[in-house]
């Protein structure tokens, strides 16, 4: 709230004992010119620094972060309700695009709300004094922090995986899930307790000069250089074991794949190795190179971030270090367009500043691009298939008729359409099965002989599934081109010379007969007479 007062400064600033306390305090860009009298700069202070092109720059990175947490929250849902086989979901993936979402959404929120920046004209907004700005500022810091421990904890898996033959199961899922999002919570807690947020660059509110470093940027700083050092140990782990395949020529590698058992892979060859490690990088690919751009991102912004950071507060501490561009603002009454070169010298040039807030907010964009499948899309036109009643019960192998003519059709009877042509095929009738004081059941006896003359059995002439009997054929010597000189068949063998009575035969059953039909009777045959000449 304004005083009623003279203002004692030059334009186009203004005496800070025109405003009482109100918004952040500290975020004013005052100098001391006299005893009690401290003259402010008017806020935002990047409206004075930077050109008017900034804020549409910072306008169009705001709808970036949008399109990149459409993204973030396309990946997160199909993960939550396609099936695994199309999506390939990882806990790790999950998380780190989670991170990714929440950070975006603090470039989103403002985007939506649109705030006012300045609590008066010298006075920016803090969280105490704006809902926006402390919900943008802890989920930017929230999701900050989140995507570099889970960039952090998928370099570490990949590490002990492949440097250390590692298997990597339950045990470091649980540590990553404590780790993955217990130190980002305390990240956001020691950041918003000890230094706060306000707004300070662009419509996005930021954390304060006061205890920035020990609270966020250096352990944030700490964890992005432990990742980078990791993923390149790693990469020069392959590329040692790659030289050493290299100089194996042994053959007894030369066709050995992996190891068949656990132990032996501590006392793999050079080319087995290098053929293991192969095949780890071609499934963790993308995975690798999210993470590398993720902690680059994050690298740049902290360290433009802290560069800015440090020049305001001494720009505020030191009049000298600004002195300059203060005297050209009082000389042009106020035109900051003829000033911007002398403001050049102590702020990040708009062009970095464009690239890092383009760089945080495309962070999504790739994610999708890297963890993003076709499959998905094939998952989701099926689910929306399956929810509007069309889809796989039209594809199914077999599709019953009577659920179009359950009403009309009899139970007793169903037709079957296949899936590959349209050919009916109706099942057999139905045949009762015999109760327990009746052999035969009326049905069968009354349709046996309709059945039998609307389908008789036609035997092929050379067919043995029935008993026949043996045909006398006569054999003919000019049709077979066969001399006839060579064997002669007996008029009439001789009886045997001790014929003896032949005891009573018993009744023979249909099988006994259709064996006796079909076999010759060795007993009636006379073993000198079938060798005659």
């Amino acid at each position: 709230m304004a005083v009623n007062m003279a203002n004692l400064c030059p334009p186009p600033f203004f005496d800070s004992r025109l405003y009482t306390t109100g918004g952040y305090v500290d975020g004013r860009l005052c100098q001391k010119i006299a005893d009690g009298v401290k003259c402010c700069l008017p806020c935002p202070l990047t409206d004075w620094v930077y050109p008017d092109s900034f804020r549409t720059i910072g306008t169009v990175a705001n709808w970036v972060a949008m399109v990149s947490a459409i993204c973030c929250l396309y990946l997160l849902l199909s993960w939550a309700f396609l099936p695994v086989d199309k999506t390939n979901r990882h806990y790790l993936s999950i998380c780190l695009t989670a991170g990714v979402f929440l950070m975006n959404m603090g470039f989103v929120v403002p985007l939506a709300a649109k705030p006012e920046q300045c609590y008066d004209k010298i006075t920016p907004h803090g969280m105490a004094t704006s809902k926006v700005c402390g919900a943008s500022g802890a989920l930017l810091i929230l999701g900050g922090w989140s995507g570099v421990m889970w960039a952090f904890l998928r370099s570490l898996s990949l590490h002990l995986q492949i440097c250390w033959q590692v298997t990597v199961g339950k045990p470091f899922m649980y540590f990553a899930q404590a780790a993955g999002w217990g130190v980002p919570l305390i990240g956001i807690i020691l950041a918003l307790v000890f230094s706060g947020v306000s707004f300070r660059f662009g419509t996005v509110c930021h954390i304060n000069h006061d205890n920035s470093l020990a609270d966020l940027w250096v352990p944030l700083l700490i964890f992005a250089g432990i990742t980078v050092i990791t993923t390149f140990a790693t990469f020069g782990y392959c590329v040692k074991v790659y030289l050493a395949s290299l100089a194996d020529s042994s053959a007894s590698t030369e066709g050995s794949g992996l190891p068949s058992y656990s132990n032996s892979i501590r006392t793999m060859t050079p080319r087995q190795a290098y053929r293991r490690i192969k095949r780890v990088i071609a499934l963790q690919w993308r995975g690798i190179a999210i993470v590398l751009i993720i902690i680059a991102d994050v690298i740049f912004f902290s360290v433009v971030f802290v560069f800015q950071d440090t020049v305001v507060q001494s720009v505020t501490n030191d009049p000298k270090v600004a002195e300059n561009w203060v005297l050209c603002l009082i000389g042009s009454s106020g035109d900051k367009n003829k000033c911007l070169k002398e403001a050049g010298k102590f702020v990040v040039n708009e062009a970095t500043i464009t690239a890092v807030l383009l760089l945080l907010g495309l962070n999504g964009v790739w994610l999708m691009f890297l963890l993003g499948r076709r499959s998905m899309l094939v998952g989701w036109a099926n689910l929306f298939k399956n929810l509007v009643g069309r889809g796989d019960s039209q594809k199914k192998e077999f599709v019953s008729v009577d659920a179009r003519h359950s009403m009309k059709a009899d139970t007793r009877s169903y037709e079957m359409l296949s899936r590959e042509n349209s050919a009916v095929v109706t099942t057999v009738t139905a045949v009762k099965y015999p109760s327990k004081d009746r052999q035969t059941s009326d049905y069968y006896e009354q349709n046996t002989a309709a059945n039998t003359a609307a389908a008789r059995y036609h035997a092929p002439s050379r067919s043995f599934s029935t008993p026949r009997s043996p045909a006398q054929r006569s054999w003919d010597a000019q049709q077979t081109f066969a001399n006839s000189r060579h064997y002669e068949p007996p008029s009439s063998p001789p009886p045997p010379p001790h014929t003896l009575p032949s005891p009573p035969r018993s009744p023979r059953s249909p099988q006994q007969r259709y064996q006796s039909t079909n076999q010759p009777d060795y007993d009636s045959m006379n073993p000198l007479g079938m060798n005659r000449i």
